[in-house]
């Protein structure tokens, strides 16, 4: 009952991020990738989605944009955005123990109801 009552005092926004980021890891797991970590936050920031496909580490970032209005969901992942990404991944990899996976960065952009993209090797 609080999960639920706490789930609807979250903003629009907020709500709508969850949704995109569930809607998108729906979809790589219906392309054989496998959830490792989602919301891994640290001081250098958050990564939506941790996944491995095979022997790489998959770091997903979930962009959604109800409109185009302001660019579309793939053009916000910004040069800064990635350095935040990057200096993420990396404190979450000293976190692992053993041998550092291969690591790939994967953009996924929703518009709005429309189809999602997916560009995988975004940086």
């Amino acid at each position: 009952m609080n999960a639920i009552k706490s789930q609807n005092k979250k903003a629009a926004h907020l709500r709508s991020g969850e949704l995109a980021e569930q809607r998108a890891c729906d979809f790589l797991l219906s392309h054989q990738l496998t959830l490792v970590e989602r919301n891994f936050r640290c001081v250098h920031g958050e990564l939506d989605l941790i996944m491995r496909e095979g022997e790489t580490l998959v770091i997903v970032e979930v962009r959604f944009r109800k409109n185009a209005k302001y660019g579309s969901a793939l053009e916000s992942v910004t040069a800064s955005k990635q350095a935040k990404l990057i200096a993420t991944t990396e404190f979450y990899l000293n976190t692992l123990t053993g041998n550092t996976p291969a690591i790939r960065f994967d953009v996924i952009g929703i518009l709005g109801e429309g189809e999602l993209e997916w560009i995988q090797n975004a940086f």
